[in-house]
């Protein structure tokens, strides 16, 4: 069994017992939280698809950790200017462990 879930501007796949990485939620270590925006629920063969959300769908997961990604880099060059600019970035993220799905 597994769904396709909407949060933070991105889809995942989910199963049940999986951990993932998501946009950043405001949220502590050991708390729950339930993502109500289903997409596709599917179980053996049958296949449950929302037009755009699954009615009574919905995943619930449980925060694992908070943290943030490796370092991306950002370089910008002009040759022969004698311009170069190094800036990095590195985003948050929360996460999870899928407990349950329901639809």
């Amino acid at each position: 069994m597994y769904a396709v879930i909407q949060t933070g501007g991105k889809q995942y796949r989910v199963t049940e017992g999986a951990t993932l990485k998501i946009e950043k939620l405001e949220l502590g270590s050991g708390d729950n939280v339930e993502f109500d925006k289903v997409l596709m629920v599917q179980s053996g063969d049958s296949v449950k698809v929302g037009q755009p959300y699954v009615e009574g769908g919905k995943v619930t997961a449980t925060v694992v950790s908070q943290g943030r990604h490796k370092k991306v880099r950002i370089i910008k060059f002009k040759r022969r200017k004698h311009h170069m600019k190094q800036m990095g970035h590195r985003q948050y993220y929360t996460e999870v462990q899928i407990t349950g799905i329901s639809a």
